[in-house]
């Protein structure tokens, strides 16, 4: 019943959320673009003929974004295990990026080009269960870490989403020998309550 009534709520939260509605007139795929798009306002991470990949890119709201400010003469290659609806100006590869067929078909769509720009607001399906979400969920983001040390071009950026709580403080500590820079970021889109923040690595060491 505690759990009914729980789901009850966060649809009714969700129905009338003013980024899910904001998201849903303006033509977003989710409300999640506002995340990307706050932080890019105040950073700069997106500039026009930049190579962008967004790691676990579906729904593809922040592919959406990024393919927009990337142009002209950008290219953001979007991979994901989950079916994507094709978005305009982005080049989507389904699969795992960890196995070695997906990424010879990025490095074949790549075409010797350099990496800018590493993003992922990639999450797992949540069980409920803390602990076990929070490793996922930090597992997610070392991957994501590993990607860009091998596609990254020295001085890019990473931005990955994370959460606050255990191998939060190790994954930070991690990022620090590969990137000048290590920024946290909270968007006003994420939730107050939700220990959800991002990781902005910029700069990659050579």
């Amino acid at each position: 019943m505690k759990k009914h009534k729980t789901n009850k709520a966060w649809i009714h939260e969700h129905i009338n959320d003013a980024y899910v509605l904001r998201a849903r007139a303006e033509g977003w795929r989710s409300r999640a673009v506002f995340k990307l798009m706050e932080i890019d306002d105040k950073e700069h991470l997106l500039r026009p003929g930049m190579a962008v990949v967004d790691l676990g890119a579906a729904p593809g709201s922040w592919s959406q974004l990024a393919a927009r400010r990337i142009q002209p003469g950008g290219r953001l290659y979007a991979l994901d295990l989950l079916e994507m609806v094709p978005v305009h100006g982005v080049e989507f590869i389904q699969g795992d990026f960890r196995e070695d067929e997906v990424l010879r078909r990025f490095e074949a769509s790549l075409g010797g080009r350099a990496v800018d720009l590493v993003l992922s607001d990639m999450a797992p399906n949540m069980s409920g269960i803390q602990l076990s979400d929070q490793a996922r969920v930090m597992h997610l983001a070392e991957l994501t870490l590993e990607f860009a040390k091998e596609h990254l071009k020295p001085g890019g950026d990473m931005l990955v989403k994370v959460f606050q709580g255990a191998g939060y403080m190790e994954l930070r500590e991690s990022l620090r020998p590969v990137f000048e820079q290590i920024l946290v970021r909270k968007p006003a889109a994420s939730r107050g309550r939700s220990a959800e923040t991002f990781l902005l690595a910029r700069k990659k060491r050579p």
